[in-house]
Order: C-alpha cells, then sequence, then structure tokens
C-alpha cells in the first residue's frame, strides 16, 4: 500500500509539526507534500522525501508564504497524489484540500478547522497589521476562501479531530463526524526536580490568539517572576509592556526547555487551545498549570489535582488566580502520570489501530 502525508505548510516547528513527526516515524517511506518547506526552521524534515508546491519558487515564497493565500488553494491541489492508496493530512488550513484518487482513501488528522476563516475570523481581521487598503479587501478573499475550505472537507473521507473541542467544530463548520486521537507529547524527555521553584513560566509562538500578554500585564501588576519563551511578531509589543520581573527568552533548545518546565512553580496557559502540548509538557515535569477555562485545556487539566483555572480571559481574572495559588497543593509525580496518559506510543498505538481498522472493513 502506497502512503503519503501532506501538511500545510513547513515553516515552524509547533505542535502541528510534532505530529507530522511522528506520522513519519509510523509511516517513513511515505513522501510529505506540503505549500512551502523551510529548512532551518524544520531540521527533522531536511533529509526526508518534501515534495513542496509551485509557491516554494515564488518571490519570497519561504519567508513571504502569506503573500499567496489567494493561491493556497491552487497550490495543494496541484500535487499529483494519483499513485497513492492512503492520503494521511495533517491539516489546520488546505492540506486536507488535496486532489486523491478515487480508489484512495483520506484520513484528515485535523488540529482545527482553518481558524481564520471560521471560529477566529473576526479577531483574526482586527489584529492584522497590513496597508488598510489589503485591509478592506481581504473579507472578499476570505468569503471565497470559506466556501473553498467547506467544499474541500468534503474531499476528506473520515476525520480525526486533535481534541473534543476540535470534534465540536468539525461537527459545526463541516457537518461531519469525527473521532479524538489526543496529539503525541513526548513526555519522557520531560522529569521531575527537586530544585526550588523560585518563577513561574509562560511560552509559545508569540501571536495574539496565544494570549501571552494576559500573562505579561498580570505578573507586571503582581510584581511576582515570570519567564517567557517563544518567538513571534508580539515580541516587541510584549516587551514594551513588560516590567523588569518579567524575563522573554526567545527561542529556546529542548534542552533549556526541559529545565524550564522542571524548575517552574507552575506553567501558565491563557489561551484558548485546539489541545494544547505546552501544558503537558509541564504537567510531564510534574507542575501545575494554571489555565483559561476553555479549549484543548478543559480536556488535559484536572481541576485540583494538575492545576487550576480561571475563567474570564482577562488579566485582571488570571492575576486573582495567581495570588491565591498555593504550589504545594500539588503532589508532582501525581501530575507526571496524568500527563503520560498522551503518550507518543499511545498516539501511534491509535493511529496504526484505526488505520488498521479502516483497511480491515474495505
Amino acid at each position: 500500500m502506497k502512503i503519503a502525508l501532506v501538511h500545510d505548510h513547513l515553516v515552524q516547528d509547533g505542535g502541528a509539526e510534532q505530529v507530522l513527526k511522528v506520522l513519519q516515524q509510523i509511516y517513513p517511506e511515505a513522501p510529505i507534500f506540503t505549500l512551502v518547506f523551510d529548512k532551518r526552521s524544520n531540521h527533522f524534515f531536511k533529509d526526508k522525501d518534501v515534495r513542496t508546491s509551485f509557491l516554494q519558487e515564488l518571490p519570497g515564497g519561504v519567508k513571504k508564504y502569506q503573500w499567496y493565500l489567494s493561491l493556497m488553494p491552487a497550490a495543494i491541489e496541484h500535487h499529483d497524489l494519483m499513485d497513492f492508496d492512503l492520503v494521511i493530512s495533517s491539516a489546520s488550513s488546505f492540506a486536507k484540500g488535496v486532489i486523491t484518487s478515487p480508489r484512495a482513501k483520506h484520513i484528515c488528522y485535523c488540529h482545527t478547522p482553518t481558524r481564520y476563516l471560521w471560529n477566529d475570523t473576526h479577531n483574526y481581521l482586527e489584529e492584522l497589521k497590513v496597508h488598510f487598503l489589503i485591509k478592506k479587501f481581504l473579507p472578499l478573499t476570505l468569503r471565497k476562501l470559506r466556501t473553498w475550505d467547506r467544499l474541500a472537507a468534503d474531499r476528506v473521507d473520515h476525520f480525526i479531530a486533535n481534541s473534543h473541542t476540535v470534534r465540536e467544530r468539525i461537527k459545526k463548520y463541516y457537518q461531519r463526524d469525527s473521532e479524538v486521537v489526543y496529539p503525541p507529547v513526548e513526555v519522557d524527555n520531560f522529569y521531575i526536580s527537586d530544585r526550588a521553584k523560585k518563577f513561574f513560566l509562560a511560552g509559545s509562538r508569540l501571536v495574539p490568539y496565544k494570549r501571552i500578554d494576559l500573562a505579561v500585564k498580570a505578573f507586571s501588576r503582581l510584581g511576582m517572576p515570570l519567564k517567557v519563551f517563544g518567538i513571534g511578531p508580539e515580541m516587541s509589543r510584549l516587551r514594551k509592556m513588560a516590567k523588569p520581573n518579567v524575563q522573554f527568552f526567545g527561542r529556546i533548545s529542548d534542552e533549556v526547555k526541559r529545565q524550564l518546565f522542571a524548575d517552574c512553580i507552575a506553567y501558565i496557559n491563557p489561551q484558548e487551545e485546539d489541545f494544547g502540548i505546552t501544558a503537558v509538557e509541564a504537567m510531564a515535569s510534574g507542575r501545575p498549570v494554571i489555565a483559561y477555562n476553555g479549549g484543548g485545556a478543559t480536556e488535559t487539566v484536572i481541576a485540583g489535582r494538575t492545576g487550576e483555572f480561571f475563567e474570564e480571559q482577562i488579566w485582571e481574572d488570571l492575576a486573582d488566580k495567581i495570588i491565591r495559588f498555593r504550589a504545594d497543593n500539588y503532589n508532582p509525580q501525581a501530575i507526571r502520570e496524568h500527563a503520560l496518559n498522551f503518550s507518543t506510543a499511545r498516539f501511534i498505538r491509535q493511529i496504526t489501530d484505526y488505520v488498521s481498522n479502516l483497511n480491515c472493513s474495505g
């Protein structure tokens, strides 16, 4: 059976790319089809069989691929997948829109229905920093893309959702059922530390919807130590609002990240995630999570056992929760044991069983 993997774009190294890494480990002979590929951001894939679209060759293709948003449907459809019996797409936008052979089965592992077309479209337009004329006409482009996205979902034979939160979105926006398989988390790479805990931790790609600004505002006003890792377009704005007790680390190595997780008092998760791998990584380090009560965190964090929730997505509510938080109430070993439920081994087993059952049923 010839298998192909499809991914939206390989220009960063985030949770979706972690899923693709494990899918490639399960199916090492499968080529990877994607819109654009930046080898500097994805060292794991630099020696793999990665096949890019015509966007890769356009001016600014890798660094400025967002310029070609309106061309992305045509670019993903241009991939020739007619020789493959099974196609597995890892999609949060365009990958699900590939055209496959009539005999092929197409499984879409959906990280979320495209955020800027559906549940986050208004925030996307409000926060986008582009020329006002582009911003004025962009809704027309998004309307066309929304129609294409809905039709592209019909090309998928079977949906897998990365959380129950995403499963509900798939049902609402695509009118399709899906099975939930949580993403793989490399929990075995993290450890419990006995060192003194002197700071709180937050981190992600620094983009608006991650709401790291809530953590920066809350800790700046409380005067308590916060360390933030990650890079992104929000970095400059966050630095300007931060007081000296908030420290930014930028891009960090895996080793430094493991140490930060192990040594923090608690991990701050102020965003509404589709799943939220970093929260599970913190719990794999035995550290409790203070999370906004929405999205994937509600499926991974157990209130009173592995962390706590704040209810309103405002810095004041987060600050109130931080003031009342007592890390001594939590058992690091119990927190880590819960995190082990989201292991890479569990993901591999569930995916292979899913594919096997589809083959058995014809």
